[in-house]
């Protein structure tokens, strides 16, 4: 971002996690609650872009498993001519194997338990957020109760 703004820029998804990055602002004069907050944000991006991107990659491995037992169980080879674009439309192949891919107990479970720490994240923020309104409309307050 230019040296002048004063906002959070979004980048481009990531071709892993397909999240898009956020380069945060910091301001001059940050106090430590407001960097607290920051940090915060900052290891949450950082915990969700590892998970997603973890969860992606496992997805897109189970899904070509998927359509290998499927073509497999047909006698069909993977660039065999003679398969059925019907059996296998997108739309079909998605919902079962994205189906098949939350439900299996023995590979995912960790991956799904592994998500439960974005609750404890997001509230720490939200109470970090809480306490740098309040903060800063106290300090106005002061700022305004002086100058009058």
């Amino acid at each position: 971002p230019p040296a002048h703004s004063h906002n959070d820029w979004i980048g481009p998804p990531d071709k892993h996690s397909n999240l898009r990055p956020v380069i945060f602002y910091v301001p001059p004069e940050e106090s430590p609650l407001e960097r607290r907050l920051r940090e915060a944000r900052q290891e949450a991006q950082a915990c969700d872009q590892r998970f997603w991107a973890r969860h992606n990659h496992a997805f897109c491995q189970e899904k070509e498993e998927f359509i290998y037992s499927r073509l497999k169980a047909k006698g069909l080879e993977m660039r065999d001519e003679t398969v059925n674009k019907s059996d296998f439309s997108e739309h079909t192949l998605f919902s079962i194997s994205y189906l098949k891919f939350i439900n299996s107990n023995s590979k995912n479970v960790h991956l799904k338990m592994s998500y439960q720490d974005w609750y404890k994240r997001n509230f720490t923020i939200t109470f970090l957020m809480g306490q740098v309104a309040l903060a800063r409309a106290l300090r106005w307050l002061r700022w305004k109760k002086k100058n009058v």
